[in-house]
């Protein structure tokens, strides 16, 4: 008999470990959230090219319009950077991304036109996402402690 001691069996919750390596939650959560912004970049930027041939007023309003998308891009953006590399306020961002995702998807669903499979997509991008950032493997990830956890490690 050896006397060396064979490794414990790896368990979900050692992917959960603050650690460990990334839970693959966690990286489809940014993946998705990383997604977003990149729309709203593409959106952005087709404002401000529409806006270019637009007269006077709806030049403006283009341009403010399409500033406006690239600005609130960034949310997302940096919120999937900050769960890539598991810091924990990173969560509150793309959580705030997602329930605004939801009234814009309803809005796009509403319409009778094109936008229907825009908002059918945003919104069940939306919701995994929300799914994907709330589970216990996601908070552990990212050091979230649960209401009434922070006197744990005070013992």
């Amino acid at each position: 008999m050896s006397s060396e001691q064979t490794p414990a069996p790896r368990t979900t919750d050692d992917a959960a470990d603050p650690a460990g390596p990334r839970p693959r939650r966690l990286t489809a959560a940014a993946a998705l959230s990383a997604l977003e912004g990149l729309a709203l970049v593409v959106a952005g930027i087709w404002m401000l090219v529409l806006g270019a041939g637009a007269d006077g007023g709806d030049r403006q309003q283009a341009v403010a319009g399409g500033v406006t998308v690239l600005v609130l891009a960034l949310l997302p953006l940096l919120a999937a950077r900050g769960l890539m590399a598991r810091r924990s306020w990173s969560r509150g961002p793309a959580v705030i991304t997602q329930v605004i995702a939801l009234p814009v998807a309803y809005s796009l669903l509403q319409a009778d036109s094109v936008a229907i499979p825009a908002g059918i997509a945003l919104a069940v991008v939306a919701v995994a996402s929300l799914v994907l950032l709330v589970h216990p493997a996601t908070t552990r990830a990212l050091g979230i402690k649960g209401p009434g956890r922070a006197q744990e490690d005070k013992r």
